[in-house]
């Protein structure tokens, strides 16, 4: 297993600093080792103070490491002050070949210093030559060169300067600027504009830490410089989509989507067999309407349909009872996708879901088997969604689900022209919505409605 060196400080709150840089190289399969370079008393809400660690202790962290563990890379994140700036930088000169990663942290979010400006003449002047990447985002560029930072143009030009400065390479952050975001990778030759999405995440605290630490675990493990920088870029937008809504203020950027997404894609299907048989045991014929059923189930953080696991085929009805003709498979099913990513929008933890015929006394039974049920008229849909294929279910289940207020159960319409009347059951598993289905047939059944 190859190794990252990570000089920085620590964050207690653990959304950037050490902690997340160690998270991501641990979750990309390198070994991060870390010196601390300053304690921040911090939380999700700022920085309220900054405890640099003793010079010497420093350079004992360093030399302790450095004496026994092969390095592979190292991500440098806050240094605090000159002094620790240059006893870093002396000790990286023994590296000879070994990739340092510069995240120049300059100043916390909410803009509190965080290295003053004889430790930012330190860092240019000793510390730049021994990077091989260097990751400014637009302030840090700015302020680093003297340049004014509007546009992408003058982030490349900002990044030019830097990198003439000793970096190899240069990363200049465009997330700062207005418009949608491009990053600019320069060698000082060339400048690559790298584009991005505007996304809208209000938990981002780490973010440029992540995308360090991810970079010098590509470089530790081998990898070209711009296939480091696309996976560490890739990384770090799923992490700031799925931000964790920690603490009261900006919560930490989530690393862990991605792999929890792929870790879960077996589990997914075996889930869905185990309530399929289920209702195939107890036979869920009599509530499959006439354009069949669909059970379904995502893994978390979905992209998209392709992370929405159906039954290709759907589950049918027969003479004889159900038949599912295929085993469950991922992008099966586009319709029952569209109603479990729009729940999942308002409540992630709405991961299943399937369609079940239509019956008159829903509203009555439901409150008697301890389920909440809602319901839209299609009517009402809006021209321009239901000439959209797809549309009308997006767009009925989020006129029924409000953040922050409990879920329904159940969500009914009564169709429309050449649209059959349909329930949708809603739920975290798959299992959850079979039972919640059957308990529906079971009632009918004791009521003399089937």
């Amino acid at each position: 297993m190859k190794t990252v060196l990570i000089i920085a400080g620590s964050d207690p709150g653990a959304g950037a600093g050490l902690q997340q840089d160690l998270k991501t190289v641990t979750l990309l399969g390198a070994y991060g080792l870390t010196v601390v370079t300053a304690l921040t008393v911090q939380n999700s809400q700022g920085v309220s103070a900054v405890h640099p660690v003793a010079p010497e202790v420093v350079a004992a962290q360093l030399d302790a490491v450095l004496s026994d563990f092969p390095v592979a890379a190292v991500k440098v994140g806050m240094l605090a002050t000159p002094a620790i700036v240059r006893l870093v930088a002396e000790r990286l000169r023994g590296l000879n070949g070994v990739p340092v990663v510069l995240d120049p942290v300059l100043a916390a979010g909410r803009g509190l210093p965080l290295l003053e400006e004889a430790g930012i003449a330190t860092m240019k002047e000793e510390l730049f030559p021994l990077v091989y990447l260097l990751t400014p985002n637009a302030p840090e560029a700015s302020r680093l060169t003297g340049l004014t930072v509007d546009t992408p143009e003058d982030l490349a030009a900002a990044a030019r300067r830097l990198q003439a400065i000793g970096p190899r390479w240069v990363l200049a952050k465009g997330g700062h600027l207005p418009g949608e975001p491009v990053d600019v990778l320069t060698d000082g030759t060339n400048a690559y504009h790298l584009p991005g999405k505007r996304l809208n995440a209000p938990h981002n605290h780490g973010s440029g830490c992540l995308l360090a630490s991810a970079c010098a675990a590509g470089l530790a493990q081998g990898l070209a410089l711009p296939e480091a920088v696309n996976r560490a870029r890739t990384l770090t937008a799923q992490a700031l989509t799925y931000g964790l809504p920690l603490g009261r203020g900006v919560g930490p950027v989530n690393p862990y989507a991605p792999f929890a997404r792929d870790l879960a894609r077996a589990q997914v299907l075996a889930d869905l067999q185990a309530a399929a048989a289920r209702l195939v045991h107890e036979d869920l014929s009599p509530l499959i309407p006439e354009v069949m059923t669909n059970l379904g189930y995502a893994t978390p953080y979905p992209e998209g349909p392709r992370d929405v696991a159906a039954f290709p085929g759907r589950i049918i009805k027969t003479p004889q009872g159900v038949l599912i003709p295929a085993p469950p498979a991922f992008g099966a099913s586009r319709h029952i996708a569209a109603i479990i990513l729009t729940a999942m929008a308002s409540h992630p933890n709405l991961r299943s879901a399937m369609n079940i015929k239509f019956f008159e006394g829903l509203e009555d039974l439901a409150p008697l088997l301890h389920l909440r049920v809602a319901a839209f008229d299609r009517g009402t849909e809006p021209p321009e969604i239901k000439a959209r294929e797809g549309g009308t279910l997006a767009w009925g289940v989020a006129s029924v689900l409000k953040a922050g207020a409990p879920p329904p159960d159940l969500i009914y319409d009564r169709g429309d022209w050449g649209q059959e009347p349909m329930i949708r059951i809603l739920g975290p598993t798959p299992m959850s919505v079979a039972e919640k289905a059957l308990a529906l047939k079971n009632a009918l059944h004791a009521a003399g409605k089937l």
